[in-house]
Order: C-alpha cells, then sequence, then structure tokens
C-alpha cells in the first residue's frame, strides 16, 4: 500500500507541474509558464507509512502544490485523498 500511496502522490505532483506550467516535461510550447528546473525530494508520514516525494521545481512561477502543506511532514489529507481517489476508480498502478 505504500508504494501505492507514494506513486500516486508523485503522479499527482507531476500532474500539478505540468498544469502550472502548461507543458509536460522536456516538452517547448509557445503556450509554456515558467520552467521546470529539477526535482527535490522530501519525506512524508502517512497512515500507510514513510512515503519519498519528488516535488517539482520551478522557475518563474510559485509551486504549490494543493496535496501536501507546505512544510508540513505529517499528513492525513494525503491519505484520505488517496482513498478518494481508489473509490473513485482512479488507479495508482501504471500501465
Amino acid at each position: 500500500m505504500r508504494g501505492s500511496v507514494e506513486e500516486t502522490l508523485n503522479e499527482l505532483l507531476e500532474a500539478e507541474a505540468e498544469k502550472l506550467t502548461q507543458t509536460a516535461r522536456y516538452e517547448r510550447s509557445e503556450q509554456r509558464q515558467g520552467y521546470r528546473s529539477g526535482r527535490y525530494s522530501r519525506n512524508l508520514t502517512t497512515t500507510s507509512g514513510n512515503v519519498t516525494l519528488k516535488a517539482p521545481k520551478l522557475k518563474e512561477i510559485s509551486f504549490e502544490t494543493a496535496i501536501i502543506e507546505r512544510y508540513r511532514r505529517r499528513e492525513n489529507s494525503a491519505q484520505k485523498a488517496f482513498i478518494e481517489m481508489v473509490l473513485a476508480g482512479v488507479s495508482g498502478a501504471a500501465g
């Protein structure tokens, strides 16, 4: 379960970065807002265990995720969001 939570949260962080920049990773576009500048790792304690998040770093725009509150290291809302996604039929499995 911990692996699914970690994978899903990282996918959601990536999706938020794509929405903010209006481009996918390595994509060039006239609509692009800001630039990617790598990622940073952050540990988060969930009820499923410790997970490592790979949060995107962005230039020229602020990346404030709706998933994880800034500076939080222990999060209940992440687990609740994951459960709601599973109930809604969203799978954390790639493929």
